[in-house]
């Protein structure tokens, strides 16, 4: 079961706190495209923002994922990958002049 599909849990399960976001968004903006797919899907895009906030790039490769894990430390742009039933998503965060990040995009490589 994908992450993005975790069921509500019953009663007399304990819940995790989730951990503390590595990053900021900044402004969030996502397609109307990707809403409408991601809607077909049942799936948030909350649930996409949160594992790209706590270092879960998705479908990247070995190099992308270390070249996120170096931007993570150092300010730069980080970009996750997720694939859901077989459909590329990115999840794009910039950084703006001041070095802040300024906002996380969520759209399909033809969008960018």
């Amino acid at each position: 079961m994908p992450i993005d599909r975790v069921p509500a849990p019953s009663q007399g399960i304990e819940v995790l706190e989730a951990a503390a976001p590595l990053f900021d968004l900044g402004s969030v903006l996502i397609t109307p495209a990707v809403l409408a797919f991601l809607s077909k899907h049942a799936i948030c895009p909350a649930a996409l923002l949160s594992r790209h906030q706590q270092g879960d790039w998705g479908s990247v490769d070995h190099e992308d994922a270390k070249a996120n894990d170096w931007a993570l430390r150092s300010g730069a742009r980080l970009m996750g990958v997720h694939v859901v039933d077989h459909v590329v998503i990115w999840v794009v965060t910039e950084v703006a002049c001041s070095g802040n990040r300024a906002s996380t995009r969520l759209l399909f490589p033809d969008e960018y």
